[in-house]
């Protein structure tokens, strides 16, 4: 991974515009954090904590009230670059029915590439090298409405691709999807990002993307609260419970056997836990035949 930052936002503030008789009310306090190229972070929070605002900054679709934005050194709030700004990083929303504007797959996949006035030929195979990517190729004459949630959201991420972004930002991408449906998008952008090399940052309230994750920021209150590698952030249970947040199951197991004298690890998953686990188990007697 460079250690080449990316994005970068400094001392961001932002507040939307109030209804009549009201005061403005500051969404984000001061956000200064980076994020260098080639990261997966997850970013997490309660509704309201600010983090979607400030992914909507990642790619200019809001712009700050205070502070700067920085994609790869280009200011946000200069108009010349907007356009560049938006090609280099990709925005995926919940619900992909917003994103999907074709009635078939491969022109959907094609509609971002012809925006940026790409020659027919290259649009051609960028379609079918992003199709691949989140494998939906055998898919590319399908009309989109006759796919699943996955299959949907993945086709709003091949579109992305296509315009051959730097970063994808994804704001609770899965949120809408059953259980199968998240796996697909979980596998292809962790796919996108360790073969490809995108930068992704990932929104989400499933606490178990956000331990796959290489970094987790967690933002309370329009500021960023933790910073720091899943095991760094998850082990600071009494913080999180604190602030009303959530932490992986596994963690809270091994917390809670930890309150009980247990001089046990932090653990992010099932498989941790149940390794935790066996040290505290007597060994399994073989039965004789």
């Amino acid at each position: 991974m460079s250690e080449k930052t990316y994005i970068q936002t400094q001392d961001v503030t932002f507040a939307y515009d109030a209804e009549e008789g009201q005061e403005p009310r500051n969404v984000l306090k001061g956000v200064t954090l980076g994020i260098r190229k080639g990261e997966f972070v997850a970013l997490l929070g309660h509704n309201g904590s600010g983090k979607s605002t400030i992914a909507k900054m990642f790619n200019a679709m809001l712009l700050p009230s205070g502070g700067k934005v920085f994609v790869d050194g280009m200011d946000t709030v200069d108009e010349a670059v907007v356009y560049e700004i938006r090609r280099r990083v990709g925005l995926v929303l919940q619900n992909p029915d917003n994103q999907l504007v074709a009635s078939v797959v491969e022109e959907d996949v094609a509609f971002g590439p012809e925006n940026l006035g790409v020659p027919p030929e290259e649009i051609r195979r960028r379609v079918d090298e992003a199709l691949k990517a989140v494998e939906m190729y055998d898919f590319r004459l399908n009309a989109p409405y006759k796919l699943s949630g996955g299959q949907k959201q993945r086709i709003a991420i091949a579109g992305i691709i296509a315009m051959q972004p730097d970063c994808i930002v994804l704001d609770e991408p899965t949120a809408m999807l059953d259980p199968r449906g998240r796996s697909e998008v979980l596998a292809t952008i962790h796919k996108l990002n360790r073969e490809k090399g995108i930068t992704i940052v990932l929104i989400t309230h499933y606490m178990d993307e956000a331990v796959e994750a290489g970094r987790v920021v967690v933002m309370d209150g329009g500021k960023i609260l933790l910073d720091g590698a899943p095991q760094e952030v998850f082990a600071q249970v009494e913080l999180l419970k604190q602030h009303q947040l959530d932490v992986p199951q596994a963690t809270e197991l091994t917390y809670r056997l930890q309150g009980m004298g247990f001089p046990m690890p932090c653990t992010l998953t099932a498989e941790e836990c149940v390794e935790a686990l066996a040290a505290y188990l007597p060994p399994v007697q073989e039965v004789a035949p």
